[in-house]
C-alpha cells in the first residue's frame, strides 16, 4: 500500500474510532448525582419515567429488584415475591427496576420496553405480572412475532393499543430502562435478579427460597419498628 493509500487508511480509521466513541458517550446514562438506595421520582414536567413503586410509600423498608423479565431466575422468583409485596404492602415499599441482561436474553429489552410502555398507561404492574405469568410464551419468539405478541397483552390488559405501539418508541422509555441499569450497575447488580434492601443488596442465601425471603422481609420489617401483620 503506498504512501497516499495508507493516509486515506488512517484518516477512515480515526473518523469511525471517533464516531464510535461519541455514540459510546451519547448513549452512556449519568448516574452520579442519584442515588441507587433511593426511590426516582419524576420532576414537574414530566420528563423522565419515575420508579414503579408498590406498597407503602412510607419508605421505612425499601425492596428494590433488578430484574429480567426473559431470566429464568426472575420468573421463578416471582411466585414468591409476588404474594409478599400484596401481604406486606403496608409495611413494604417495592420497587422494579429493570436489568435486561441482552447478551443472554435476546427478547429481554423488547420485554421490559413493552411493560414500561404499558406504564405510560398506568398499567405497568398489571404487564409486569403478565411477563412473569407468561415468560414460556413470549421469551422464546422469534423478533417478527415478539411485538404482536406484547401487543395482545396490551390489548387483554385494556390499553389503548394505538398509543402502546407507538410508546415501544418512545425515548422515555428507553431512557428508563438506561437509567435503571445505570443504577444497578452503580449499586452492584451484576445479575439478575438482584434484591437490594435498604441499600444493601441481599445475599441469594437469604431469599432463595420462599420462607427465606418472607423471615428477611419480616425481620426488616420489625427492625424498622413497625408492626407485621398476622
Amino acid at each position: 500500500m503506498d504512501r497516499t493509500r495508507w493516509i486515506i487508511f488512517a484518516v477512515i480509521c480515526v473518523v469511525l474510532l471517533g464516531g464510535l466513541v461519541l455514540n459510546k458517550k451519547s448513549s452512556d446514562v449519568r448516574v452520579d448525582n442519584l442515588d441507587p438506595a433511593k426511590i426516582i421520582t419524576s420532576d414537574n414536567k414530566g420528563a423522565q419515567i419515575p420508579d414503579h413503586v408498590f406498597g407503602t410509600t412510607s419508605q421505612k423498608v425499601v425492596l428494590i429488584e433488578y430484574g429480567d423479565f426473559q431470566c429464568p431466575a426472575c420468573g421463578n422468583l416471582y411466585p414468591a415475591l409476588h404474594p409478599l409485596k400484596d401481604r406486606y404492602k403496608d409495611q413494604l415499599t417495592f420497587v422494579f427496576r429493570n436489568f435486561p441482561l441482552t447478551s443472554i436474553h435476546p427478547n429481554a429489552l423488547a420485554g421490559a420496553t413493552a411493560a414500561e410502555a404499558a406504564g405510560l398507561q398506568d398499567k405497568f404492574w398489571e404487564y409486569h405480572d403478565k411477563l412473569y405469568e407468561s415468560q414460556d410464551a413470549w421469551s422464546t419468539a422469534d423478533t417478527d412475532k415478539r411485538t404482536g405478541i406484547f401487543v395482545a397483552y396490551a390489548k387483554e390488559l385494556g390499553l389503548d393499543t394505538t398509543k402502546f405501539k407507538k410508546d415501544l418508541e418512545n425515548e422515555k422509555v428507553s431512557n428508563k430502562i438506561d437509567r435503571d441499569q445505570a443504577l444497578g450497575k452503580k449499586i452492584g447488580a451484576s445479575s439478575t435478579p438482584t434484591l437490594v434492601l435498604n441499600g444493601k443488596i441481599i445475599d441469594q442465601s437469604k431469599w432463595e427460597t420462599s420462607q427465606k425471603l418472607e423471615a428477611t422481609i419480616v425481620k426488616a420489617i420489625k427492625d424498622s419498628g413497625q408492626t407485621v401483620p398476622q
